[in-house]
């Protein structure tokens, strides 16, 4: 796996800037998806980061896509030839926060609740 260097201590060059022939450059580490894995499918007329991000995951691991989005949409603005400013950018939803049962059944009308009327046998729905 190909490992980004400071300039001078033997950093990754080329016209595109990329690794060196035969590295691999991870895109999304959480996913583990790589640039070359991304290129294919920008070959095969994936051009949008929502078809990307539905076939590979990329994007979608705990960082939800704080590391790779940019760098997935530099990659289909670079092939298309588009501005990135022009690639749409898709929907990164945040995942939500858990909340433990106990939590979310404290807040429901109950027999130890204000405003509960029964007679404390009614099932919760």
């Amino acid at each position: 796996m190909a490992c980004a260097k400071p300039e001078g201590e033997g950093a990754p060059g080329g016209s595109e800037g990329g690794a060196a022939a035969g590295d691999v450059v991870v895109i999304c580490r959480c996913e583990d998806v790589t640039l070359d894995e991304i290129r294919d499918l920008i070959a095969r007329g994936y051009t949008t980061i929502e078809e990307i991000k539905r076939i590979t995951r990329c994007g979608m691991g705990p960082c939800q896509g704080r590391t790779c989005r940019q760098l997935v949409l530099a990659e289909i603005a670079r092939a298309t030839a588009k501005d990135i400013a022009s690639v749409a950018p898709g929907r990164f939803r945040p995942p939500t926060k858990p909340v433990r049962l106990g939590g979310a059944v404290a807040g429901a009308p109950g027999p130890d609740v204000e405003g509960f009327e029964g007679d404390g046998d009614e099932q919760v729905r």
